[in-house]
């Protein structure tokens, strides 16, 4: 009996011990997720471009922050938007990105660490013309839940950092265009079901 009554009660305690948040796999929303860059131009202003198509998922878990990981490859060749054709044709030549032969950068995450309740500092391999150095992204974590239009569970972030774009070996109009690239990103992303996340 005593045997009996001991089973029983740390079953009970095991029922009330609240489940842990696993990690949760998300892929990037396209329709509310931007990536923007600025250069200083002569001094006389400060213009932005963007990135529109990209591919990649991230794990984040809510819990473990610094356990998290994300990644993504970015079409400079097809997704460069300035809002200027010949802008565009100018910066996907060998002066910037030379995108007939590197149509695509990526950014994988290496670690995180945990800055504040919401915050983070998350460095990755930047990989840009063929060569791979680490970046620095500061990031806020904004929300995750339930999206009211189609009830697909998201997660949003605000990131932050900055680059030398001559560690890659884009050397182009320096001094002139700024060798400093500094980067805004705001992040959605779908969570996807936890049996994918291997995948």
């Amino acid at each position: 009996m005593t045997k009996m009554v001991s089973l029983i009660f740390t079953l009970m305690m095991l029922i009330s011990i609240p489940a842990q948040a696993a990690p949760e796999k998300y892929i990037y929303d396209p329709a509310h997720t931007q990536i923007f860059f600025s250069v200083n131009h002569l001094g006389f202003s400060n213009p932005s471009g963007r990135f529109d198509k990209f591919s990649g998922s991230f794990v984040f878990d809510q819990e473990k922050p610094e356990t998290s990981h994300a990644e993504i490859t970015i079409d400079v060749k097809n997704g460069l938007n300035m809002d200027s054709a010949k802008w565009e044709e100018h910066l996907k030549s060998k002066d910037f990105f030379d995108a007939e032969k590197f149509p695509t950068m990526t950014f994988k995450s290496t670690k995180i660490v945990k800055t504040g309740d919401k915050t983070a500092a998350m460095t990755g391999d930047l990989t840009l013309l063929g060569v791979t150095k680490p970046v620095t992204l500061n990031v806020t974590f904004n929300k995750a839940g339930t999206f009211p239009m189609n009830k697909n569970y998201v997660a949003g972030f605000s990131m932050a950092g900055s680059l030398k774009r001559s560690d890659f070996g884009m050397n182009g109009f320096l001094p002139m265009i700024s060798d400093e690239v500094m980067l805004s990103i705001q992040v959605e992303g779908i969570r996807q079901d936890f049996e994918n996340i291997s995948k």
